[in-house]
C-alpha cells in the first residue's frame, strides 16, 4: 500500500472505508512504536524491502532523533539474519551467506 509520502510499503496500512482514516505502520506497532505520519518520509524499509527479499532478515526499528534535537524524528533500523544468527551490516545487500551468487566473475587478460 502507497504512504502518506507516496512510496510502497507492505508494512504501511491504511483503512479509507466510508470516510474512515486510520494509518498505521504494522512493522512499527508490532514492535511497541508509536508511528506517526512524518516517519514515512525518510523510512528506508521500503528501500531494503525492495533491495533484499530475504524471509530469514528480520528488521528491528527504533525511533529517534539522530545527532541534536534539531532534526526530525527518523526511523532506525537494524537487521538481524536468522539463519545465520548474526546482525547484518548493510541490510539492503543481506548478510552474504543467505544468497549467494552461484557463479563467480573472472577477468582474463
Amino acid at each position: 500500500m502507497k504512504t502518506p509520502s507516496g512510496r510502497e510499503c507492505e508494512h504501511f496500512y491504511g483503512d479509507y472505508f466510508r470516510g474512515r482514516n486510520v494509518e498505521e505502520c504494522r512493522l512499527l506497532k508490532s514492535q511497541g512504536r508509536q508511528w506517526t505520519r512524518d516517519l514515512c518520509k525518510t523510512c528506508p524499509v521500503p528501500e531494503i524491502a525492495r533491495a533484499n527479499s530475504c524471509q530469514h532478515m528480520k528488521l528491528r526499528l527504533t525511533v529517534g532523533r539522530p545527532f541534536t534535537v534539531i532534526f526530525q524524528r527518523r526511523v532506525q533500523v537494524r537487521a538481524f539474519c536468522e539463519k545465520t544468527q548474526r546482525d547484518v551490516n548493510e541490510p539492503q545487500i543481506g548478510c552474504g551467506e543467505c544468497h549467494v551468487l552461484p557463479f563467480k566473475f573472472e577477468v582474463k587478460e
